[in-house]
């Protein structure tokens, strides 16, 4: 509407500025948001207009995971040891929006450095579910999900290490994906592990989202495992799009169904299954038997390359440092890292560093990469039986505030259903499929074979059009 002439981008702006005064606080969604550069944003963005530009985002505001760095606002990683960094470039796939028409509209809370299933660790305090502000929005793009389901903008990016975007989507209702490795560029997203790390959109409707994909993937010389990809249009596809899944062959990963999932949401699955064979496509079970394994050896490779990567903010190179007195270099690196880092971040780098320690490498981090390859091959195994996989996104819906902070290893076996596909390397996307019994989203997990983006979208386009949930119900803030 906005390129057509039919709406100003001065009224979208005024309309998600308005909504972000009444309601950002409550959620506690935000970083960094500040009218004045969203003031500049707009009226560069109308001088490209006039000039006939081709803006294929034009207009729209984009909220932007608070660890993707932006030139002209704070990347802080929700810690207090990059709490007044401002980067003095932006992130491949920032520009690419920027370019796009896009106009950044702020920054989201995360759990520090992206560590965490809840966006309870951070340094701004936790981000609330608007469905149920005493739950959870999931983690650690909580700060997005929680955003986009409360309309504060149509779309917003985050970052997915172990189900970082399909967790917090599920949780929230709305749709999250995650892209195969190596087709967003990571140039800009400040590390957290980074054989695991991708960054994907956020959106309450699958064109939004395919949109906000096409224009930031594609490949990037800046990032050594950027894949050259020819250039995309699934937006304007899905649009016209009729659906139609005959021949398609789904597969349920029968691990994922076991014991501990919560009843509403293998009924919901199980009701969208159907939807689904409704639609032509035929469902068939698959097993993964290594999923079983996937918990501990994530959580080993993820922590050894976080801990080889967040050393380099030790008060001198980089982050926070100490205004203590201090006694020697060691005395300095000390007491700036335990100020700058929170509890979560401290036991992953502790437990990455123990798993990479002598004596103890090929016991712990040698035995995870080797069930990191089994995990991947039997993803492939099972694709080779079916065309994409459907699963639980988590076993529970969001849990209330405080409920699992201390328990970490609940909290980690929360991403079960996940973290599988991080190690593979697969797209997967997360799609709203119903509530629970206290009015909650639920969202299953649709997996893809690599490079199978198009075709995820276009499942869940056709599962959108037949049901329409993510239209029926609103957070009621």
């Amino acid at each position: 509407m906005v390129r057509s002439g039919d709406l100003a981008v001065s009224e979208v702006v005024a309309f998600y500025l308005n909504r972000t005064k009444q309601i950002a606080d409550r959620i506690n969604s935000h970083t960094y948001h500040q009218v004045k550069s969203v003031e500049i944003q707009t009226r560069e963005l109308e001088k490209r207009l006039l000039a006939r530009e081709h803006l294929p985002m034009a207009g729209v505001p984009i909220l932007v995971k608070d660890n993707i760095c932006t030139r002209d606002m704070p990347t802080t990683c929700a810690s207090k040891m990059l709490e007044n960094f401002r980067p003095p470039f932006d992130a491949h796939v920032v520009a690419r929006l920027r370019h796009a028409g896009a106009i950044i509209f702020g920054k989201t809370n995360l759990d520090e450095f992206a560590m965490g299933s809840s966006s309870e660790n951070s340094s701004f305090g936790p981000t609330l579910n608007p469905w149920d502000l005493t739950r959870v929005p999931g983690g650690s793009s909580g700060g997005s999900a929680a955003a986009v389901a409360a309309d504060l903008a149509p779309v917003a990016l985050g970052s997915d290490t172990g189900g970082s975007i399909r967790q917090p989507a599920a949780f929230c209702g709305i749709y999250g994906l995650k892209p195969t490795y190596g087709t967003v560029s990571r140039f800009g997203l400040v590390s957290y592990a980074s054989s695991l790390d991708q960054i994907g959109p956020f959106a309450r409707d699958i064109c939004d989202l395919a949109l906000v994909h096409d224009v930031i993937s594609g490949h990037d010389p800046r990032d050594s495992t950027s894949r050259v990809l020819d250039s995309t249009n699934v937006c304007e596809e899905l649009i016209r799009y009729e659906p139609n899944l005959n021949g398609t062959k789904i597969g349920l990963i029968k691990e994922l169904f076991a014991t501990g999932l919560d009843t509403s949401i293998n009924a919901a699955i199980q009701e969208a299954a159907d939807a689904l064979r409704k639609l032509g496509a035929e469902i068939r079970e698959v097993s993964i038997p290594s999923l079983k394994y996937s918990v501990s050896s994530y959580y080993l490779i993820a922590t050894a390359e976080a801990s080889a990567n967040l050393a380099r903010y030790d008060g001198i190179r980089y982050g926070h440092r100490t205004q203590e007195p201090v006694t020697s270099l060691k005395d300095l690196y000390k007491k700036s890292r335990q100020e700058g880092f929170g509890r979560e971040v401290k036991q992953r780098i502790m437990l990455g560093t123990f798993a990479l320690s002598s004596g103890y490498y090929d016991a712990y981090y040698g035995k995870a990469t080797q069930a990191r390859r089994l995990i991947a091959h039997e993803f492939n195994k099972a694709l080779e039986e079916a065309d994409f996989l459907l699963s639980p996104v988590a076993p529970t819906t969001a849990f209330r505030l405080g409920e699992k902070i201390n328990d970490p290893l609940t909290m980690y076996l929360g991403d079960i259903c996940t973290l599988g596909v991080n190690l593979a390397g697969l797209p997967a996307l997360s799609v709203p499929c119903g509530w629970d019994k206290s009015n909650l989203p639920i969202g299953m997990q649709i997996i893809g074979r690599p490079l199978s983006e198009k075709n995820l979208l276009t499942t869940a386009r056709a599962y959108e059009r037949s049901v329409g949930l993510h239209l029926q119900r609103q957070p009621s803030l």
